[in-house]
């Protein structure tokens, strides 16, 4: 019975462990709702969050604060001779349209790939 009991606390850790480790985002935005979840897969990733503070990371990496000056340097980093930059745009449902556009055009300007994450519908 002992190695019943030892199966499912390994069990627990390892399901613990992984379900630490799947969050994209460690900073909380609320995306607006679409008609489904965004599945695009990303290289890189932009986050404004309700106080238009502004991260950016690559790959795995941690998301850290940067000015919109800054983005283009940090995203570039993830591009290669292969694949062209595609990066997906977490922003909170209630950062102005103003601050989203800034964040597009810009990447306009550097040739990056943007697309916009939302939240599937909550269903009733």
């Amino acid at each position: 019975m002992s190695s019943m009991t030892d199966i499912i606390f390994l069990l627990l850790i390892f399901f613990m462990i992984t379900s630490t480790m799947v969050a994209p985002n460690a900073i909380k935005v609320l995306l607006p709702q679409g008609k489904k979840q965004t599945t695009a897969k990303a290289v890189s990733r932009v986050i404004i969050d309700k106080d238009l503070n502004i991260y950016a990371a690559n790959g795995n990496e941690d998301e850290r604060q940067v000015t919109l000056e800054e983005l283009p340097t940090v995203l570039s980093e993830a591009v290669n001779d292969t694949t062209d930059l595609f990066v997906s745009l977490y922003a909170d449902e209630m950062v102005p349209y103003k601050n989203i556009v800034e964040v597009l055009s810009l990447a306009n300007e550097h040739h990056f790939k943007m697309v916009l994450a939302t939240r599937p519908p909550e269903h009733e």
